[in-house]
């Protein structure tokens, strides 16, 4: 059974996780400037965090594993949204 903290906590992972997405996905399109292949940076930032925020949830033996491992997995899809917004606004 996996432990569920309050919803309030839950919601407050997933949203703080969903900034710290954001301010890393424009952090590294400022900080990393060599040519890598598009499909091995949607690996890395979608695949890295979903597998790690997965194995946390489903691991997890306490509320604050649950709420961490739902704060990685919500660093994933906002992580994405940020390098895929820079790529339309610079027509690449």
């Amino acid at each position: 059974m996996i432990p569920v903290p309050r919803a309030w906590m839950l919601a407050s992972a997933m949203l703080v996780g969903t900034a710290v997405g954001l301010l890393g996905g424009i952090a590294a399109t400022k900080l990393v400037h060599a040519t890598v292949r598009p499909d091995l940076v949607i690996a890395l930032v979608v695949g890295v965090p979903s597998v790690s925020g997965l194995v946390l949830i489903l691991a997890s033996h306490r509320r604050w594993m649950t709420a961490l491992g739902a704060f990685v997995l919500a660093i994933a899809p906002a992580w994405f949204g940020a390098l895929a917004t820079v790529q339309v606004v610079h027509g690449a």
